[in-house]
């Protein structure tokens, strides 16, 4: 079932199958990470600009920090040629039935064709995972796996971005094959052309969130389905991805350094900012959320 309109919600978050906090953590090296083209608005002016011992240094603390977390952390390398692999959160979707203990994976079909040959590499790691895979995707559709569906803390539920990188049509066949209701929101500015970059489900009844990336009715289908919605600083959101940030356990919240105003209110709402510096890959336009995959 799809939901487009506030108006339509025929349910409370609370009736919704419960859903465990997965505890795995997939990174991807960043050795062959750069950029040499321009797939979205903050990558102009950065080809060839890429730190490269910098990024290792920047991905080695993200990875250190999701240890002191306690999760389970899996690393992928990288493959030559593939400059934005190491955005690992954009290639498939994880779910599982915690009824059944089923494990599915839903394949993205990516939206640039520098960024298709992913794809593969993760549809191994997650059928040698005992995942089913899923490949639902031929032209002209597209889906941009966790950059733009997002699981709702602790509830079956997802959160459908689209409007730049995913196509709303290609959110029928997921909830079809994962039997999930989805909740859609039309994405309104290209510097925001993924749902993680506007939207940080930190735990059931909170998130973070930049407003201006929405439009009116996404706003409400927002506000009917979470108590407290934190709102991050405009030119934190815009220039330093503040809402790309994660929340792995419903506490620490990771996210990019220099992000004040958001930190501030995060730690005003009760959350542990765990602030990292990432300024080599927001060049790319990506932050902490677009660095990992989470799944079970």
């Amino acid at each position: 079932m799809l939901y487009t309109t506030a108006a339509a919600l025929d349910f409370e978050r609370q009736d919704l199958p419960a859903l465990p906090q997965p505890a795995k953590v997939l990174l991807t090296t960043p050795d062959h990470f750069d950029v040499q083209y321009v797939i979205n608005p903050h990558m102009e002016g950065h080809i060839g600009d890429i730190d490269h011992a910098q990024a290792r240094k920047q991905w080695e603390a993200v990875k250190d920090a999701y240890a002191q977390l306690d999760l389970n952390i899996a690393v992928m390398a990288g493959a030559e040629g593939l400059l934005d692999m190491v955005f690992c959160a954009n290639q498939t979707l994880p779910s599982i039935d915690p009824a059944t203990g089923q494990k599915d994976v839903i394949l993205s079909r990516m939206h640039a064709p520098e960024r298709s040959p992913e794809v593969a590499h993760y549809a191994a790691y997650f059928e040698a995972a005992g995942y089913t895979v899923h490949a639902l995707y031929d032209d002209p559709h597209t889906f941009e796996g966790m950059g733009d569906a997002l699981w709702h803390a602790g509830r079956r539920l997802l959160w459908g971005g689209y409007g730049f990188r995913t196509d709303a049509a290609a959110y029928e066949p997921i909830s079809d094959t994962l039997d999930v209701p989805i909740v859609l929101l039309r994405l309104d500015d290209p510097d925001f052309y993924h749902l993680d970059t506007c939207l940080s489900i930190l735990d059931e009844s909170t998130a973070l969130i930049y407003p201006g990336a929405f439009d009116d009715e996404g706003l409400r289908m927002l506000s009917a389905l979470f108590d407290t919605l934190i709102k991050a600083d405009e030119q934190e959101a815009r220039d330093l991805f503040a809402v790309n940030a994660h929340c792995p356990d419903g506490q620490h919240v990771l996210i990019q350094d220099g992000c004040t105003h958001t930190i501030e209110a995060l730690r005003n709402a009760g959350f542990t900012p765990v602030p990292l510096d990432t300024s080599e890959f927001l060049k790319a336009g990506g932050s902490v959320f677009c660095m990992k995959l989470m799944y079970w």
